[in-house]
């Protein structure tokens, strides 16, 4: 019996031992298994966090995204006007330069038509001193003005006072001009009447100081004409009075210089462009 009681002691207790084990096991399980979900719920809220920090950058990065490409599109319609400008420009450019080209052109030629011109002048220049260089400074006086030859020749070598008949000594002077210009057929030239601003006494068979003039540079011309056959058609007869002194009145001597025949050498302007007209055809 006491054999007996004792087993039943010895089974209660051992069971008793085994139960506490597994509660422990069990105590253990659970604490392991709920650190375990800490962790995971642990994760799972960074895993949350990431996802949506990942979402925003994606949303960030889509609207980039979007923005990037309409620029682009911007950029490349920017860069198709630019060509297209460019393109442009680029032509303007050539024009330009063509333009500027052909200018160029027409000023070299106009250059060398003006030198050309230049070197006839100076031709007729160094000719017309050449025939009248033993003459008085006195009398005679050769200069160029902006291209034009002046011959001035003075009213007591010409005429006798109130006169406008010319004298034999100046027949002298003005057959040596027309040597110099019949040898040029290619230039015109006027005569020019000049007094001063004495009144002329209308008994004189002359009316006044534009009749004096007039008379006079006709006559210089029918000496011209008639004893040394230039051409008519080459000479222009001008009266100035004395509107166009070349001192004041208000000396004898000035009154003398002012008294005066001027041969003006005319420019042939048709002939100066078509000097141009013919380097511009040969530049073409």
């Amino acid at each position: 019996m006491k054999r007996a009681i004792a087993l039943m002691i010895t089974g209660v207790l051992i069971s008793s031992c085994v139960s506490q084990k597994k509660f422990t096991e069990l105590e253990e399980l659970q604490q392991n298994t709920k650190n375990l979900l800490d962790t995971t719920s642990v994760k799972l809220n960074s895993c949350n966090e990431e996802k949506e920090s990942a979402l925003a950058q994606l949303a960030t990065l889509t609207e980039q995204n979007k923005f990037l490409k309409a620029n682009n599109q911007d950029l490349i319609n920017n860069i198709g006007n630019l060509t297209t400008l460019s393109q442009k420009g680029a032509e303007n450019l050539e024009m330009s330069l063509e333009s500027m080209k052909e200018k160029d052109i027409r000023i070299q030629r106009m250059q060398d038509a003006v030198t050309k011109k230049d070197s006839v002048t100076l031709a007729l220049v160094t000719s017309l001193k050449g025939v009248l260089g033993n003459m008085s400074d006195e009398d005679i006086e050769i200069n160029v003005e902006k291209g034009v030859v002046y011959v001035s020749i003075s009213d007591k070598l010409l005429f006798r006072s109130g006169s406008f008949t010319v004298t034999n000594r100046a027949k002298e002077v003005l057959g040596k001009v027309a040597k110099v210009v019949n040898d040029k057929p290619d230039i015109e030239f006027m005569v020019e009447g000049h007094t001063d601003n004495v009144p002329i006494s209308k008994a004189e068979g002359v009316i006044d100081n534009w009749d004096l003039s007039v008379k006079r540079a006709t006559a210089v011309v029918r000496i011209l004409e008639n004893d040394f056959d230039v051409s008519p058609a080459r000479m222009t007869a001008a009266g100035r009075s004395y509107y166009i002194p070349v001192a004041d009145n208000d000396t004898s001597a000035n009154r003398a210089k002012n008294r005066r025949t001027r041969i003006v050498v005319l420019p042939k302007l048709d002939q100066f462009y078509d000097l141009i007209e013919s380097g511009m055809k040969a530049a073409n």
